[in-house]
């Protein structure tokens, strides 16, 4: 099975993820998740494997979260919704192995994983 990475060729952060990746294996599959957004179903492995709520990858320092969403209440259902609807508000990059995932930030994360 290959290492996915939710990858945006735009965010430092990301493209350090991705070389480090790089580094430890060549089995990639590589998720522009900003063009081809998660299912909610997805979205829901990737959160099970991360061990986190919706809410912990949240990229709180976007405008459109700062301006719609800050300060509100949302169910799991509904903030996985929102991240689908919204794949800029999610976290980067996150690295999805067979049993395992994490926000690969800083690279050396994805240790955990390989």
């Amino acid at each position: 099975m290959s290492i996915k990475i939710f990858h945006n060729p735009r965010c430092k952060h990301s493209r350090a993820g991705l070389e480090y990746l790089k580094g430890k294996t060549t089995d990639i599959e590589i998720r522009s998740y900003l063009t081809e957004p998660p299912t909610a179903e997805e979205l829901k492995d990737v959160l099970l494997k991360l061990n986190k709520k919706p809410s912990e990858i949240l990229r709180t320092q976007e405008e459109y979260f700062k301006l719609e969403l800050k300060g509100k209440s949302f169910t799991n259902e509904e903030w996985i919704k929102i991240l689908c609807e919204n794949p800029k508000l999610i976290q980067r990059p996150i690295v999805i192995g067979k049993h395992k995932a994490v926000v690969a930030n800083p690279p050396e994360e994805i240790n955990k994983i390989i």
